[in-house]
């Protein structure tokens, strides 16, 4: 079942990045000769109109090929005789899909986790609000100075508190209770020992789905920068091996789990994807800007001799991930 959840999650992600891409090209007025998912030899295959669609042997990519994308052409549909700013959307339009999917499932997976509130749900045994009396049920009003509105208040509140001690009022049955709690710093966090109750609210999801994928984006950036400066070593990254290792971790925890790791790696595609890096579609719109820039200083066939070299490049870097995963998730197994 890993495997078939794993192909079928690689399918999806390479569908919905290729067909942005697809819909751009055909909206923009360029030919696509072919369309296809998955990569090898085609299992099935059917033309109509210009494009042949094709779903191929292995599921491990896709692509959407359109007529002078690589080489000049003197088709008046080609790529390459579009003005910059069709080309521009028709490279950014599969990383674009990639964000609409991460964004959808965000919003699923907080609808279904639930919003917290600012009522208490729960306290861990033993901990300072238990012994200041703070009650399952409480909603709190205030933390120190800092009235609450939403439960990241209370977070917020507690992590400018420099003492260990901190005023906060409750609304508990419609009166308001003033208690003094204790604090203890739990993996560099200070907190209470007390945990909200969560309630779904599609409105509450719609509005934190958004931000949710932001969040996920701006850790991935975190990620890249200390891979670049050195502090994350490159063999922490992951390949296929190691995400069909983390779909069968996952799924055993639950659909919604399972949902929020596809998110995940649509929005890792779309922001390595974007990078400017030769091959990739990041490296297609950094060559658009150059060549607005100096005209026809680089030629259709440079550029696809570029972009060749960042394909090899990126194989051998597939060749390294999957190495790296192979050790990491298969070789313990026999141990």
């Amino acid at each position: 079942m890993t495997i078939i959840y794993a192909i079928i999650m690689f399918c999806v992600l390479i569908f919905i990045h290729e067909l942005g891409h697809f819909i751009a090209a055909k909206s923009c007025g360029v030919k696509v000769n072919k369309f296809a998912i998955g990569m090898g030899p085609a299992i099935v295959k059917k033309q109509k109109g210009e494009t042949e669609y094709s779903l191929r042997a292995f599921p491990i990519g896709g692509f959407c090929a359109m007529e002078g994308e690589d080489e000049d052409s003197s088709d008046e549909k080609a790529f390459n005789n579009k003005p910059a700013w069709k080309k521009a959307i028709i490279v950014c339009a599969g990383s674009a899909m990639n964000v609409i999917l991460a964004l959808v499932l965000m919003t699923i997976v907080v609808y279904s986790l639930g919003t917290a509130t600012t009522t208490v749900g729960k306290l861990l045994p033993g901990t300072p609000a238990v012994k200041a009396g703070i009650q399952q049920g409480d909603k709190i009003v205030k933390v120190g100075d800092t009235d609450i509105k939403e439960w990241e208040d209370v977070s917020d509140a507690l992590a400018a508190q420099k003492s260990d001690r901190i005023d906060i009022v409750v609304d508990r049955d419609g009166k308001k209770v003033s208690l003094t709690t204790g604090t203890t710093v739990k993996d560099g966090r200070r907190i209470m020992g007390i945990s909200p109750t969560m309630k779904k609210s599609a409105a509450a999801a719609i509005a934190n789905g958004p931000k949710a994928t932001w969040q996920l984006t701006k850790s991935m950036y975190k990620v890249l920068k200390q891979l670049v400066t050195g502090q994350v070593s490159a063999k922490e990254m992951s390949g296929p091996v190691g995400i069909v290792y983390m779909v069968g971790k996952t799924s055993q925890q639950g659909l919604v789990y399972l949902l929020y790791l596809v998110a995940l790696i649509s929005l890792n595609l779309a922001v390595i994807n974007m990078l400017p890096l030769p091959a990739l579609d990041g490296g297609r719109l950094a060559f658009i800007i150059i060549r607005k820039i100096t005209g026809r200083a680089i030629t259709d066939k440079i550029e696809g001799r570029v972009h060749l070299a960042g394909m090899m490049l990126l194989f051998a870097l597939m060749i390294y991930v999957t190495w790296n995963d192979i050790v990491k998730f298969i070789v313990p197994i026999f141990h």
